[in-house]
């Protein structure tokens, strides 16, 4: 005698599918997080193009046009000076935050009996007013600190040595300002990690540092390339450090904008600034989307 297949009711339009890409939601969920994302980013970012197409009438008003001067403006070997200074900036900072992040991420990841207290200790900054802790290296960099005065002491460093209001002030206050946003990301990838992996190679003959450039440091390229894109953005349009750190002694791009923006006045000049700004970051993140996909592809 034959059975008959059980029959399952029909599924209703609209109900959650479950398929090869995962469950499917209907597409009205979305709306919320759309329109959030319309309103405080995509909408800004276009009164800031119509901004950068203005023309500037007088010394503090412009009216709408379709105006590429500015853009033309910027071609000028001054602001392509600056803009070159700020990308030095924005890969120093990366690459050194990388140097000093990496081998602490990989020892709190490997080595640390308590993680989560070394781990609090590199969030804290965070709950720190970002001014506060540039003022804060204020004055340890002031000649007059007692660890410089110390120093110049007992003839470590010169009597007249000083960085205050210097690149290399500023250099430093961008390390320590962003180093937290190079270490979790590193640290939350080498966590995921199977460390039997790294014993395995070293028991099959690679020496420590050959297993780590096979085996920890693909692993941990997620992670190195999430905390570069958090780092570098950021950077590009640094304003504080070159300010309070620099004196205001070396222009970079975000000093520019708020230099147009504030006493210049010069808003579509300032707008066409920070459209480049904006145009340089997106390619930094397509490269970055593009780098992760081909890691999560070849299982990096």
């Amino acid at each position: 005698m034959a059975v008959a297949a059980p029959r399952f009711p029909a599924r209703r339009r609209g109900a959650i599918r479950a398929g090869a890409g995962g469950p499917r939601y209907p597409g009205w969920l979305a709306l919320p997080a759309l329109g959030y994302y319309g309103l405080f980013f995509l909408a800004p970012l276009a009164l800031m193009g119509a901004v950068a197409l203005s023309e500037r009438v007088g010394h503090v008003d412009f009216v709408y046009a379709l105006n590429f001067e500015n853009f033309k403006v910027l071609w000028d070997p001054l602001y392509g000076e600056i803009f070159l200074r700020t990308l030095r900036l924005a890969l120093f900072g990366t690459v050194a935050a990388l140097f000093v992040g990496f081998p602490l991420a990989y020892y709190i990841a490997r080595y640390a009996k308590r993680k989560t207290l070394l781990l609090m200790l590199v969030v804290v900054p965070f709950w720190t007013s970002f001014l506060i802790r540039t003022y804060s290296w204020l004055i340890i960099l002031d000649p007059d600190f007692p660890v410089l005065r110390a120093l110049k002491w007992i003839g470590v460093i010169a009597d007249d040595f000083s960085v205050l209001y210097t690149p290399t002030a500023v250099y430093i206050g961008v390390v320590y300002t962003y180093l937290p946003l190079m270490v979790l990301p590193v640290y939350a990838a080498l966590e995921r990690m199977d460390w039997s992996l790294v014993e395995a190679a070293e028991d099959l003959g690679d020496p420590p540092p050959r297993a780590f450039r096979r085996i920890t440091l693909p692993l941990a390229m997620p992670g190195v390339l999430a905390g570069s894109l958090l780092v570098f953005i950021p950077l590009m349009g640094e304003y504080l450090n070159p300010v309070i750190l620099g004196g205001d002694k070396t222009i970079y791009a975000g000093n520019l904008i708020g230099l147009q923006f504030g006493s210049s006045r010069n808003w579509p000049f300032g707008a066409t600034i920070a459209v480049v700004l904006i145009a340089v970051m997106t390619l930094a993140v397509l490269a970055y989307a593009r780098l992760a996909r081909r890691e999560e592809q070849y299982g990096g």
